[in-house]
């Protein structure tokens, strides 16, 4: 039998074609001309697992990541992330701040990157530049002194994107920034961001949907970006009633159809600035712009969603052994300093057959200056 390493290019290039992503670096190990064959392939990877960002190593500095497929935990050296803060992922890509809130967008395991303008003011009543909070003379609480490592995690809520930078050079980058969670785009070449007028009210989530981007507010009203002259929001249904108070709401372009998800959550503890939130349920529903309502999905059939800080993600359950059908992923989005103690806690798998919620990784106490673990699909290629 002829030696493994002697097989022609092409059989190794379909062999490829069947591994998972940490698979393929280890057949890129194996051998010089297995590693050529690694770095260069014409067949597209096997269908993923959202990976799970989580927080960067203090002695090495290296990013931790969880591969839900296999359930391990892999260590990667990504200088460009260090002592970075991720506010968001989408199509691969992450959005991160340093302590100079600067940001980058970076393919963690490419490398490539886009070094992204000043954002925008953080709001009326912050001072960039002094990090202390402007309050009305008539308010007796006082300023509000915030730290650079609390405005990692408070400038940017939310980042998408509308295409793979490496497969469209001219797409848009959106954020959520600020409080108030405002809109601004970005384009590559841009020297500044571009903040959206049309809403006045604070952001619930945003997501790019058939060419357009769509912003929901907390009142489940949907808004349209208009690129005709200066990018402003137009409301394309009124308000949507909905019973209950979701604490978040997520859009999704699940398989062409544009889904709305409401999280619900109980408070399990409470005490003078401190407060510990969990998840207890999720509501999947598809807005009906022309009649302005919604009507409910009771399940996904073989389809998972993974929520969160990130570009809403679908995969097919099928395809892997170990991801829930008809499950819902989260993880923990919100930021509290006061409630430091319990910091990032709130993941779990949300069961839409059943309604119930199981855990999918053994929760740490993540710290809220470290950041919410973030899903990220792998884009090496």
């Amino acid at each position: 039998m002829a030696a493994w390493s002697g097989l022609t290019n092409d059989v190794l290039e379909h062999i490829t074609s069947f591994l998972a992503f940490p698979d393929h670096y280890r057949f890129g190990a194996v051998c010089k001309n297995w590693r050529s064959v690694s770095k260069w392939r014409r067949y597209p990877l096997v269908p993923q697992l959202p990976w799970l960002v989580l927080e960067e190593e203090k002695e090495t500095r290296k990013r931790k990541f969880y591969n839900l497929s296999n359930g391990k935990h892999y260590s990667i050296e990504i200088p460009k992330l260090h002592g970075r803060y991720i506010c968001g992922s989408s199509h691969g890509w992450l959005f991160a701040i340093d302590i100079k809130i600067n940001g980058i967008l970076v393919n963690p395991f490419t490398q490539e990157c886009y070094e992204l303008p000043p954002f925008p003011a953080y709001s009326r009543k912050v001072d960039v530049t002094t990090l202390i909070e402007k309050v009305p003379s008539d308010y007796t609480g006082g300023p509000r002194n915030y730290t650079f490592e609390e405005m990692q995690t408070i400038t940017i809520f939310k980042a998408i994107l509308s295409h793979d930078p490496k497969k469209r050079s001219d797409f848009i980058a959106m954020i959520m920034f600020g409080r108030m969670r405002t809109p601004a785009i970005w384009r590559p070449g841009n020297l500044c961001w571009t903040v959206v007028d049309g809403l006045e009210c604070s952001m619930e989530d945003i997501v790019y949907f058939k060419g357009n981007f769509y912003v929901l507010s907390p009142e489940n009203e949907l808004y349209v970006m208009d690129f005709e002259s200066e990018p402003k929001l137009i409301e394309v249904g009124p308000q949507i009633d909905i019973e209950g108070c979701p604490f978040e709401r997520y859009l999704i372009d699940f398989n062409g159809n544009l889904l709305l998800i409401e999280r619900f959550c109980e408070c399990v503890e409470e005490k003078i600035e401190e407060q510990l939130n969990v998840t207890v349920g999720l509501n999947v529903m598809e807005p009906n712009l022309e009649e302005k309502i919604l009507y409910e999905w009771y399940d996904i059939d073989d389809f998972a969603l993974f929520l969160g800080r990130n570009s809403s993600i679908y995969v097919n359950s099928s395809h892997f052994p170990k991801c829930k059908r008809n499950g819902i992923y989260f993880t923990h989005t919100t930021v509290s300093f006061s409630a430091a103690k319990f910091g990032c806690h709130d993941l779990g798998v949300f069961d839409m057959t059943s309604k119930t919620i199981s855990k999918f990784y053994t929760v740490e106490v993540f710290s809220p200056l470290v950041g919410s673990p973030v899903w990220l699909t792998p884009n090496p290629w």
